[in-house]
């Protein structure tokens, strides 16, 4: 029994290790893309795309584990899935790096402060679940954050929406993928399924066509440094998310739901201290409703999964 529990604490102690990993890359995610200039956003996105592949491609021959693209490639339901969720991801990826190379880091944060609740807003809205007064209340005080945060803006803080959005459907969607789906399988098929678009986009500039919308090429023509910082992208995009499997593996989602967290305090951090973006007070009033409508969604998770823990045990000592 305490070798069970000691087993238990470290495999739990690794996994916070490996959640906490996953988070701070993420949220330090700003201070890669901002060495990137002068790249176009479009051309960012591309090559992360290319070179994620190239990267996932060969830790699944080190790993011997390409058996998990042609399991998924065999099931039309989870190809379909994960072509909507590359939509997906390379919209969010796209609006995350235009945001922080047009100065709006701090927009950027705020939308992964919101995005916690838009699983919420999908469970209402597509699930038809019903939401507890608590969960009403963090959605009350979110669309007065918003509300608060367009004053201040002179604009719907769309960056921000965009990037919360964008980011939930894109968790939604591969949440119905087949049990035992690998998060390096998926994110192989979601990086290929893209590459022809990606080729496109970099390939245009390149010949001299549609600079005016792609912007100029950079990835072959501003030296070697230039090049492989674009080229680890790949191991920037991999990495964290390899980490997030292992954590995942490891935690219970309400733990995870709070580490969670992390990444938007350290691109809220970056964009603060290090791009010295201003917040007004407005703003000020703004990031601290959301703040607040977080606090009040994590304590109703947490509440609640003690109810149903409680529950089970009452349930499995009455049989």
């Amino acid at each position: 029994m305490a070798e069970n529990t000691r087993a238990g604490a470290s495999g739990t102690g690794r996994g916070v290790l490996y959640g906490l990993g996953a988070y701070l890359l993420w949220g330090v995610l700003p201070l890669y893309f901002a060495l990137l200039a002068p790249a176009a956003g479009v051309e960012v996105v591309a090559a992360r795309v290319l070179f994620s592949a190239v990267f996932c491609a060969l830790l699944l021959t080190v790993m011997r584990s390409w058996g998990d693209v042609r399991w998924i490639v065999a099931d039309r339901s989870s190809v379909a899935r994960l072509a909507l969720a590359s939509v997906l991801i390379a919209a969010n990826w796209l609006i995350f790096v235009l945001a922080v190379l047009s100065h709006n880091a701090l927009e950027a944060a705020l939308g992964y402060f919101i995005n916690p609740m838009i699983p919420v807003l999908l469970g209402v809205v597509v699930l038809k679940e019903r939401l507890r007064r608590m969960q009403w209340a963090a959605m009350g005080l979110g669309a007065l954050a918003v509300v608060v945060l367009t004053a201040a803006l002179g604009r719907v803080p769309f960056i921000a929406l965009s990037l919360a959005l964008t980011f939930g459907l894109y968790g939604f969607t591969k949440k119905g993928l087949r049990p035992g789906t690998t998060a390096l399988g998926s994110l192989t098929v979601e990086t290929l399924i893209l590459t022809i678009p990606a080729l496109v986009a970099l390939g245009l500039p390149m010949a001299g066509i549609a600079t005016g919308v792609l912007g100029e090429p950079t990835l072959l023509r501003f030296g070697a440094a230039h090049f492989w910082i674009m080229a680890a992208s790949g191991i920037v995009t991999a990495v964290p998310l390899l980490f997030f499997g292992a954590a995942a593996s490891r935690l219970p989602l309400s733990l995870i739901g709070m580490l969670q967290y992390v990444t938007p305090v350290m691109q809220f951090l970056c964009a603060l201290l290090v791009f010295r973006e201003e917040m007004s007070t407005a703003r000020w009033i703004g990031f601290g409703l959301i703040w607040l409508a977080l606090a009040v969604l994590t304590s109703d998770a947490v509440q609640h999964s003690v109810r149903a823990r409680g529950a089970v045990r009452r349930a499995a000592a009455a049989s």
